[in-house]
């Protein structure tokens, strides 16, 4: 449950919040850029990484199969209010020997999420420029490595409220999510156990329990130029009440993330496509 990890491989899809009107766009879109971020090394560290790193901008705006601001994923019915997706998520590896916190505890892998996602607007402005949505994805957790292995499910409700074209900021869109998390016994257990074999006098054996992991709130600005984008965005975790956090491997309950971004654009499809978000 790296979800502060996961922003840098889905930075893009998290920040951007382009018109949400029908309009013409390009099936597909390819570019290239970098982005400089600022987080702890899991939920509950308090060590901080900084990273300056390069990220792809892709996009996907076809029928079954989509890359866009709200991720990568598949749609599998899409009505007025209610869509059903594929929801998909990565989070990159964590070596115990960088976390004091970890040292000598095996390494953190990288993961793979993917599960169903059903998506509720709620209301939206006549134009479609502004709306609010309940986003309800849950995912299966495997760990990525010679031998995967099945680390539980993540269940993280969202509401999720879009501005496009701020009042006084012309072609600026704001997005915003807040929703608590919930994971079961394995996937808490992968990130904040201590098996006894692990215990020293600074961190006791813990054994975590499934049930709330607790808040997440995001709030993204971007705009997009004829040929680049930017964007950035700023995030607070609370694990205040959550059923680990007790456990010595968190060693602060609260903190922020944040990160900006930048990419060019160098390439789309010929055949346009109407997309109505």
């Amino acid at each position: 449950m790296l979800i502060a990890k996961k922003l840098t491989i889905g930075l893009l899809a998290a920040c951007l919040v382009q018109t949400a009107m029908a309009e013409d766009r390009p099936l597909w879109e390819i570019g290239v850029g970098a982005a400089a971020l600022s987080f702890p090394a899991y939920r509950g560290s308090d060590e901080t990484n900084n990273f300056l790193m390069p990220v792809p901008h892709f996009t996907y705006n076809g029928d079954f199969f989509k890359a866009d601001r709200h991720g990568i994923r598949g749609s599998l019915f899409d009505s007025d209010r209610v869509d059903l997706t594929v929801s998909l998520a990565l989070s990159p590896p964590a070596p115990s020997d960088d976390i004091k916190a970890r040292a000598g505890m095996p390494d953190l892998d990288a993961t793979f999420e993917i599960g169903p996602q059903l998506d509720l607007t709620l209301w939206r402005s006549a134009n479609r420029a502004r709306f609010v949505k309940l986003l309800l994805p849950l995912r299966a957790a495997v760990t990525l490595e010679s031998s995967p292995e099945s680390i539980g499910w993540v269940f993280h409700p969202k509401l999720n409220m879009d501005i496009t074209d701020l009042p006084g900021m012309p072609g600026w869109n704001l997005g915003t999510l807040a929703g608590p998390i919930w994971g079961d016994k394995r996937q808490h257990a992968y990130y904040y156990s201590v098996a006894p074999r692990h215990a020293t006098a600074l961190r006791p054996a813990y054994e975590a329990a499934s049930g709330y992991a607790g808040m997440q709130y995001l709030v993204a600005l971007s705009k997009r130029f004829p040929k680049f984008w930017v964007g950035s965005f700023i995030r607070y975790d609370n694990l205040s009440g959550s059923t680990f956090e007790d456990s010595p491997l968190v060693r602060k309950k609260d903190y922020f993330a944040a990160g900006v971004a930048i990419t060019w654009v160098l390439g789309e499809s010929s055949t346009r496509v109407q997309v109505n978000d």
